[in-house]
């Protein structure tokens, strides 16, 4: 046998058995997460069949009913995605619909496995419960109406005092606008549904609202409402687990990064367009980026 056919069974039996072992771990893969600490939710969750995942119902694009009725929205998504993950089947999680004051008492109480409904993350929280990894960052931004001639935020900056901007009214409101536009006329309003209708009847220029509502609204009625081109104020948004239990906050952060950065992101990426009208995150082989 000449050098060169014996490299290449060399290097088709390392092949071979580099395949196989993948095959054997991908095999034991339900038996190695088994293998957490006996008191782990992550051997109860594998050991019941389903997870089950604290949410609400009733704010767009994060969670809410479709024409259906059916559940859907970029945090039902990553409660999918979990379940896949555990499962590899994405329809075998129970979603709770609970109000955001239950989202903490019903962690700590068990009622759920986890909290899946736009938890902004805070040092404040992370001393009742364990977050998970961020898979979203909310700001402020300006939505606007893409027949007006100040449509982007250039434009907005551009007419100083002349720029009205609605925003819910906080102690924060009018420093939170005047911030990024600080010569504009700065309208609070005593709901989120009155702060988009003064947008609406032209009353307002902009509206200040979270950026994924404006991704969700432009994405919905473009021949009604503009993205300005602007966010700010950054917050993250994390799952909520009870603290005390690393194999499964270690289990929900993997699942997460895979979804987001890896090779198994086809529900991650398929909700960022449908909830978002955006382009999920680009992945490039090689080394990672810091």
């Amino acid at each position: 046998m000449s050098d060169t056919d014996e490299g290449k069974r060399l290097l088709l039996k390392g092949g071979l058995v580099g395949g196989l072992a993948l095959a054997a771990a991908a095999s034991t893969a339900r038996e190695a997460a088994a293998q957490s600490a006996p008191n782990s939710l992550l051997r109860t969750v594998l050991d019941r069949g389903k997870l089950i995942v604290g949410t609400g119902s009733t704010n767009a694009p994060w969670h809410f009913e479709d024409e259906k009725g059916q559940l859907v929205g970029m945090d039902i998504t990553m409660g999918r995605i979990l379940a896949k993950g555990l499962f590899d089947d994405a329809s075998k999680v129970e979603f709770v619909r609970q109000d955001a004051a239950q989202r903490i008492p019903n962690i700590n109480t068990g009622k759920v496995d986890i909290v899946i409904q736009f938890m902004t993350m805070s040092p404040a929280r992370a001393q009742l419960i364990a977050f998970s990894r961020p898979y979203y960052v909310e700001g402020i931004a300006l939505l606007t109406r893409p027949d007006s001639d100040k449509k982007s935020f250039d434009a907005l900056l551009k007419a100083g005092s002349s720029a009205r901007v609605s925003i819910l009214q906080n102690v924060d409101a009018e420093a939170s606008v005047k911030k990024v536009l600080p010569q504009a006329t700065v309208m609070q309003l005593d709901s989120q549904a009155n702060v988009i209708l003064a947008l609406d009847s032209k009353r307002a220029d902009a509206a200040a609202v979270d950026l994924s509502t404006v991704w969700w609204l432009a994405k919905r009625h473009p021949d009604k409402y503009a993205d300005a081109g602007k966010s700010w104020n950054t917050m993250l948004y994390g799952a909520g687990m009870k603290q005390g239990d690393p194999d499964w906050v270690r289990f929900v952060n993997t699942t997460f990064d895979i979804a987001i950065f890896g090779h198994q992101n086809e529900l991650y990426d398929a909700a960022v367009k449908e909830y978002f009208g955006a382009e999920p995150p680009q992945r490039q082989p090689g080394l990672p980026r810091f």
